[in-house]
């Protein structure tokens, strides 16, 4: 049987230039009520940010903020509950050394909630969550030459817990060849964000170079992100960590300022649709090596600020020493 044609997604398209501080480290995003809402890594505080896009070539004006009184450990994505209300997801731990990682919500109305989580087998780094339409969070871990857990609590929370969580998944995304982010190819397969369609039939994670789409059937998250995914390049994000999707199934996607390199917000029209279409690497693509543990000093210096220049030395090493085993 002949192989089917899968259409190219088409590239991203700028909306806005980061150029804003209090965006200059952007890592999370949803849409909710036709506008762009975005969370910045780390802080003292939970502020969403409401951006205004502009236009090409002007810059991401933060039209209006909603805060909690409560101070988060390591903030790094934003998720849209089934009420519309934000999780913030306090996930963060480059040390892996936290007892619980919590997510703090904004509902429309009243007050924050603050909801604390055990993982089951020791701390992790976490950069991505989604929530579903029961209300019950999905945190995604930033695993490091090791395949990504999914974790989530047996029910919607209710209370500040700390609740357990569930080991309910794991996955290794596909090699991929797009260009970008601050370590190589070890982030092209670094999950540093998540996203769901307005209508829950579609999942994305990111990377530091692609969003890869999961189609959701039935509601089964944990199912979908074990399932074959469709690729869309992000190329030269300088260290992208944010996307989300127009309820017409627009892509979205944003990334940190980094090295000098302003960040954008930037858009992929029609993405969702792109679901069905499992990505197939190119002929000649050697194939997906075994995962290889890190060393325990690299997802720490991921997170930790050094330079883009020793990451990537770094990333070359490790990717040289892969091929000499």
């Amino acid at each position: 049987m002949a192989a089917l044609a899968v259409a190219a997604p088409p590239a991203p398209e700028v909306r806005c230039t980061v150029t804003d501080d209090r965006l200059a480290e952007l890592s999370g995003m949803v849409v909710a009520d036709g506008g762009v809402w975005a969370v910045s890594d780390g802080g003292r505080s939970v502020q969403v940010h409401r951006i205004d896009p502009g236009g090409p070539g002007e810059s991401c004006e933060i039209a209006d903020t909603r805060t909690a009184d409560v101070d988060p450990f390591d903030a790094e994505d934003l998720a849209l509950g089934p009420d519309g209300e934000f999780w913030v997801a306090d996930t963060g731990d480059n040390d892996r050394s936290r007892e619980t990682v919590a997510a703090i919500v904004l509902p429309v109305r009243g007050e924050a909630r603050l909801h604390r989580f055990t993982y089951p087998d020791g701390p992790h780094d976490a950069e991505a969550m989604l929530v579903d339409a029961a209300g019950i969070p999905y945190v995604i871990t930033k695993d490091v030459g090791t395949p990504a857990g999914v974790y989530r609590p047996a029910e919607a929370p209710q209370g500040r817990g700390p609740f357990p969580l569930e080991r309910v998944a794991q996955l290794s995304l596909p090699v991929s060849d797009t260009q970008g982010g601050p370590i190589g190819g070890v982030g092209s397969r670094t999950v540093t964000g998540a996203a769901m369609s307005a209508d829950g039939r579609v999942v994305a994670l990111r990377t530091y170079t692609d969003a890869w789409l999961f189609p959701v059937v039935d509601g089964d998250v944990a199912a979908a992100l074990q399932g074959e995914p469709a690729r869309v390049p992000l190329a030269g994000e300088p260290q992208g960590e944010a996307v989300a999707f127009e309820a017409d199934g627009t892509l979205l996607s944003a990334s940190e300022t980094r090295g000098g390199v302003p960040g954008e917000l930037r858009a992929v029209p029609g993405a969702a649709a792109l679901a069905a279409q499992p990505f197939t690497p190119p002929a000649g693509t050697p194939a997906q090596p075994a995962a290889e543990p890190a060393p325990e000093w690299l997802p720490a210096l991921i997170g930790g600020g050094v330079t883009v220049g020793l990451l990537v030395l770094l990333a070359a090493a490790l990717s040289w020493r892969a091929r000499r085993r």
